[in-house]
Order: C-alpha cells, then sequence, then structure tokens
C-alpha cells in the first residue's frame, strides 16, 4: 500500500484533508474569493474539495487544480461531474511545484501541501509567480503552538512558532487580510477521521492483502500523534495579499 492510497483511505470522511471544520473553510474560501467570476488555482488539491466548494458557491468561477495524486484527481473529476461544475475545472496530473501555468490566477490556495514546495516561503513564491495582480494567496500550514518533543520534531519537522511564523509571512512580502488558527476540536476531529478511517478500511477488508498494512499504518499515525505532536502542534491558516501590489 503506497502513500497515496493511505492518504485516500485516510481522508474518506475528511475529504478537506485538514484540520478544518466546514464553517472555517466557508469563510476562508469567503475571504480569499472576492468576486464569483475569478480564476482560482490550487496547488497540491487532492481531491479537489475546495475547488469544488468554491465553484458550486460561484457559478462563473473557473477552477484548476494541480496534484500528483492520479487517483485523487479521478475522484476529483467523477465529484465535478456528479456537482454538474466539470465544465468549469481543469484537472493537471503533475508535481505541483513544477507547474507552468499558462495564465494567472486571482486565488491561488495551497493548504497543507506546503511539503510539495520544501516549506511556507518556497510554497508563497511558487503561489507569487501565479498571482495575477490584485490576487490573493490562501496558504495553511503547520506550526508549533506549545514548546515540541524531540520526537515531535522528528515527526512533523522544524516549525515555528505562531508569532514567528506570522512574522516569516510578513518580511516575504505578504500581508495577512484574514486568517484562521484550528481548534483543538478541528485538530482532534481530523486525527481521529484519518486513522478511524483508514483503520476502519482495514477491519471492513480483513482478506485484502494490503489490510495489515493499514491498520499497522493507523495505529502508528495514532500513538504518534497522541504521544509526539498532539499537545505541541497548531494549524495556520492565512488569506494573504502582496504588500507591494
Amino acid at each position: 500500500m503506497d502513500r497515496e492510497q493511505i492518504s485516500r483511505l485516510a481522508h474518506t470522511d475528511h475529504p478537506v484533508a485538514a484540520p478544518l471544520d466546514d464553517d472555517a473553510v466557508r469563510r476562508l474560501l469567503d475571504h480569499g474569493i472576492r468576486r464569483g467570476d475569478e480564476r482560482v488555482l490550487d496547488l497540491g488539491c487532492g481531491r479537489g474539495e475546495w475547488l469544488l466548494r468554491a465553484l458550486t458557491a460561484h457559478q462563473a468561477l473557473r477552477a484548476e487544480g494541480v496534484d500528483t495524486a492520479e487517483g485523487a484527481l479521478a475522484e476529483a473529476s467523477a465529484v465535478a461531474r456528479r456537482l454538474g461544475v466539470d465544465d468549469r475545472l481543469t484537472l493537471h496530473h503533475r508535481d505541483a511545484a513544477a507547474f507552468p501555468a499558462s495564465h494567472a490566477f486571482d486565488v491561488v490556495l495551497c493548504v497543507g501541501a506546503t511539503h510539495a514546495f520544501g516549506g511556507l516561503l518556497p510554497t508563497l513564491a511558487a503561489a507569487r509567480a501565479h498571482l495575477a495582480p490584485g490576487g490573493r494567496v490562501l496558504v495553511g500550514d503547520g506550526y508549533w503552538a506549545h514548546q515540541p518533543t524531540p520526537e515531535a520534531v522528528e515527526i512533523l519537522g522544524d516549525l515555528a512558532d505562531l508569532p514567528t511564523t506570522v512574522d516569516t509571512v510578513t518580511a516575504d512580502g505578504w500581508t495577512p487580510v484574514h486568517g484562521h488558527i484550528s481548534s483543538r476540536r478541528e485538530l482532534d476531529g481530523y486525527e481521529w477521521s484519518w486513522t478511524g478511517s483508514l483503520a476502519s478500511w482495514a477491519l471492513d477488508h480483513p482478506d485484502d492483502p494490503a489490510a495489515a498494512t493499514a491498520l499497522t499504518r493507523a495505529t502508528t499515525h495514532r500513538d504518534q500523534w497522541l504521544r509526539g505532536y498532539r499537545d505541541a502542534f497548531g494549524f495556520l491558516c492565512l488569506v494573504l495579499r502582496p504588500t507591494n501590489g
């Protein structure tokens, strides 16, 4: 069972694929999308949940998504057809960090996929390259809400605290115009959904050769969360505008 399969199964009941509830997603999209006829790009779109919600809410919106997960893109395409928005959605099966867009976008999203670019600042650099004048970026990334243990750093990497994260973004030439800090309920809900969905699939398919691997992965992830990073990890989403135009 490869990483793409694990992610697809783990996000079965949480297609947003980030520790955010539906109200938070709606508010972030409302602050990011200011007109209904804009062009929106999602770098690392996965199953395209953010784009599908935006397209459903704005009948003149056009959207493009980029991801390396072919199965997730197929799911996004199928749901788009079912919702009747497939004529306004273009999906690209390729590395988001090397995506050569043919035009600029009014809104660029990257929530929970900054690892594809090597971190927050490289993600913002890529977003800036795709952004039209006056555009906005919606980015979501982790930070340390409390002092992490060495185990937490080993699992999630070298994150900064919340003020330092925001300072880093502003020093890079961006001004936050909206933000959302995930609550404990959102963070815990995401982790229980991730581990529970993957474990449930394994228990529902005991004869599948991948069942044991899936159950072990769910158990390992749950232990890493509860014993490693639960008390230290936070998640921040920002709607950003370039400070100098």
